[in-house]
């Protein structure tokens, strides 16, 4: 079996298993957030934080909630490091002030960008108390904030958009922790490592001594990949045999990292009524991922350089139990989704190859997104794409039962523009300055603006993944980079909360000859067409003397 017929049998595997998933956990998933029903332990849960679960919120009070949460996660999170040396299973490691920031930011905002060696660094504790809780919990609060913005198209004439401790908790207990139990089982019946024992001495081949740090990876793995995280326990993440031992376990943490974005478009569609709303948004997601994953995957088997021209492909950086197809297949789902796991070294791609990815997050990761913010991001930009359409036919923008004003428009933009403000700031910013630059760029050139490039783009779009030839260890990184993770969450949530509150103060608008049907080709091309056109607006420069003038040369 060739390579290439190999990874288009993984592609059929995947896209296979995603459809078998996509109808019946849509379904549960919007089940989920709408039954009255509480647990028991939910009830324990309300009980012990003194929360009403049967009361609903404005989005104020909605937005309110979701930043003082992340607040406090962050501040818990920053101490737990800090105190490490206290703490048992620490194998005596400490964590430094800036290096406790910058983490404990990374992974309240869902970016788990990773400025350190984890094994080096980490212990246990942390990660078991510190890390993975916050894997849990920033993942189930994505998923309420979309559903919020769901109910905000859904109800008509109130103010209220539901309960933001009743939505996290519901999605952390009833998606995220069996799920993640299920599939840590499996990756360990996989091979994944499974050990809270800091390491194993080993004599290599030369004679001399040698450490093989382990860790409690494959409950780490499961949610990190489920939950779009993407934070390793180990510095090499999913490229390390302890955390994605061979080719079954990549495909089932690529399916992880996939499955609840996409099969949240069935959700959507099941909540307003009407399933082909979430098929649009699900094809065109779909059309950007395929269209990505073709370009990385040829420009990576199709290489230039007379290095990678004898070895028959791109292997620089790549592991050879992966291959081209299995990593460029990696790499576009990871950047597609705000996951930033890796298991392949994106900086080693080539020009156009790297280009993919990097261009797969300035998309704004909508094929298929985050956990939660792919959707509420697509339906930010099916927002703008109605607007548009309205102004080429001079008329007021409808969608999906709600008329489209100056106040929605303006939410909207600001939920998109936050984005590109954060990463082209941040890479000028950093550019401009010759001595933090010279000090952290291993490469010159286009290659080297484009490390500095990816990185505001990964910690914009909380996504994490890095081409990881920058150095990013000094104060001015782990500030600007911290800043850049904490306002590319929260300034769309806000934007998109209030959105969501706006248009749930509307009454329907009933559908007439003139309302702009939105389940059709037509809309999918329109919707297609302002994605690409807002991220060539904005980027193309940029692209233009990063990897495009990589790719050329």
């Amino acid at each position: 079996m060739t390579d290439i017929v190999a990874g288009l049998a993984q592609v059929g595997l995947l896209v296979v298993a995603l459809a078998v998933v996509y109808r019946p956990f849509g379904g549960y998933l919007a089940h989920v957030f709408t039954t009255e029903k509480h647990w028991r332990v939910e009830q324990a849960i309300y009980r012990l934080v003194r929360v009403n679960p049967d009361s609903e919120q404005r989005w104020p009070t909605y937005a309110a909630g979701v930043l003082g949460f992340g607040f406090v996660s962050a501040l818990l999170l920053y101490l737990i490091q800090r105190f490490q040396p206290l703490l048992p299973l620490n194998f005596g490691r400490s964590i430094p002030p800036g290096m406790a920031f910058n983490t404990a930011v990374s992974f309240t905002t869902n970016t788990n960008w990773q400025s350190y060696v984890p094994e080096q660094v980490m212990g246990d504790t942390v990660a078991m108390a510190g890390l993975t809780v916050q894997n849990f919990v920033s993942a189930a609060m994505g998923m309420a904030v979309a559903v919020a913005v769901i109910r905000g198209f859904v109800r008509f004439r109130t103010d209220r958009l539901g309960n933001v401790w009743v939505d996290l908790t519901r999605a952390t207990v009833r998606i995220l922790l069996p799920i993640s139990f299920a599939f840590a089982i499996v990756l360990v019946g996989l091979g994944a490592a499974m050990s809270l024992r800091s390491g194993v001495s080993v004599t290599g081949l030369d004679g001399a001594q040698h450490t093989i740090a382990l860790a409690p990876s494959a409950s780490e793995e499961a949610i990190k990949e489920l939950g779009t995280n993407g934070g390793g326990i180990f510095n090499a993440n999913s490229a390390h045999p302890f955390e994605n031992p061979n080719a079954w376990s990549n495909l089932v943490e690529i399916f992880l990292l996939l499955v609840i974005p996409v099969s949240l478009t069935r959700t959507v569609g099941v909540m307003v009524g009407n399933p082909r709303q979430g098929h649009v948004l699900l094809g065109v997601m779909a059309v950007f991922w395929t269209g990505i994953l073709t370009v990385t995957w040829w420009a990576e088997a199709h290489p230039n350089g007379p290095a990678a021209r004898l070895a028959g492909a791109a292997m620089e950086g790549k592991e050879t139990r992966f291959g081209i197809p299995s990593s460029t297949l990696f790499a576009t789902s990871t950047t597609g989704t705000s996951t930033g796991a890796v298991n392949s070294m994106h900086d080693s791609y080539s020009g156009l190859g790297g280009a993919g990815p990097l261009f797969h997050m300035l998309l704004g990761e909508i094929s298929p997104g985050g956990v939660g913010t792919g959707v509420y991001g697509i339906l930010v930009l099916a927002i703008i794409a109605v607007f548009l359409a309205g102004l080429m036919v001079g008329r007021t923008p409808e969608y999906l039962g709600k008329k489209l004003g100056r106040r929605e428009v303006t939410f909207a933009s600001i939920s998109i523009l936050a984005m590109p403000l954060l990463v082209l700031v941040g890479t000028g910013l950093a550019l401009a300055l010759p001595a933090v630059t010279g000090s952290s760029l291993t490469n010159s050139g286009a290659h080297g603006l484009s490390e500095v490039l990816y990185a505001y783009t990964s910690t914009a779009n909380n996504n994490g993944s890095a081409f990881a030839g920058l150095t990013v260890t000094n104060d001015f990184y782990q500030s600007t980079l911290g800043i850049a993770m904490v306002f590319g969450r929260f300034v769309p949530i806000l934007a998109t909360l209030a959105l969501a509150g706006s248009l749930a103060a509307q009454r329907k608008v009933p559908e007439t000859a003139g309302t702009l049907p939105t389940t059709g080709p037509l809309f999918a091309t329109m919707l297609t067409g302002a994605a690409l056109l807002v991220a060539a607006l904005t980027f193309v420069p940029a692209l233009a003397l990063g990897p495009i003038a990589e790719a050329l040369a």
